[in-house]
């Protein structure tokens, strides 16, 4: 394993003709993530071991353990067997809430959804944006374009989701990958909070298909504007016309969804 989220593995490209040639190429690591909260074991996520700090920020922000960043105190990585533990610590004031989340988890998923034991955790109640976002469609359809260029891990690999932070006039300013859709905007979510960045009228975009767990994450992070490069699905479509959040999704080169 390397520092880029990949490693090298040896394969017979086969040809249409049923030619193959031996070759080696990057593929992309995946990986058991354990993430323990105040000594409690919460969540088991299959990622790609990079950024683990900003996942780590995201993912907490995304379950409402915390509201502001500043409640995470500290974020420890350690080598476990077959993957990484990450161990986090809130304040102290945040662990009854931890422990009340645990107790309607009966499972780990790296959806945030498989583990949650009925349909009222499931689909918890989301607050309402008021943020709007600036961004143009032509501003969202540069931004897809020139996302592949700042996707490095998915150039190597061919594996990998991205989400980006991008600006009103369609720049992006950072980017996250993970061969998780989920975990690739956790750790966005979680750089953009640590670095003390907002969206500024700007918007997320994302690689993925629009999921209704990637518009609870854009709402709870406060993001005024969601796209992505597939379409959504009808949860997803209700769950952002309820909190307010903008979407455009099935981003193409001359064309949208606006919702």
């Amino acid at each position: 394993m390397d520092q880029g989220g990949h490693a090298t593995r040896r394969f017979d490209r086969v040809a249409a003709s049923g030619d193959a040639m031996e070759r080696e190429r990057p593929v992309a690591i995946e990986t058991p993530v354990a993430i323990e909260v105040n000594g409690l074991g919460y969540a088991v996520l299959m990622a790609t071991p990079i950024d683990l700090d900003d996942l780590a920020y995201g993912f907490v922000l995304a379950e409402r353990l915390v509201d502001d960043a500043g409640e995470v105190i500290d974020v420890a990585m350690h080598d476990a067997p077959g993957g990484t533990l990450l161990q986090v610590t809130l304040m102290p004031e945040r662990h009854d809430r931890v422990a009340d989340r645990v107790r309607h988890r009966v499972s780990e998923s790296s959806c945030g959804l498989c583990g949650i034991e009925n349909l009222e955790q499931a689909l918890r109640p989301l607050p309402i944006l008021s943020g709007r976002s600036d961004a143009t469609p032509a501003a969202i359809v540069a931004a897809a374009a020139a996302l592949r260029d700042h996707q490095p891990l998915a150039q190597a690999t061919g594996a990998t989701h991205a989400a980006a932070l991008c600006t009103a006039d369609g720049r992006i300013r950072m980017v996250r990958e993970d061969v998780g859709r989920h975990n690739a905007f956790d750790k966005l979510i979680g750089a953009m909070r640590r670095s003390g960045q907002d969206w500024n009228g700007g918007f997320a975009l994302l690689s993925s298909r629009c999921s209704f767990e990637l518009v609870e994450k854009a709402v709870l992070a406060n993001c005024p504007l969601l796209a992505t490069l597939s379409a959504a699905t009808t949860l997803a479509l209700d769950r952002a016309a309820a909190a307010g959040l903008s979407l455009r999704t099935l981003v193409r080169g001359d064309a949208m969804l606006a919702s």
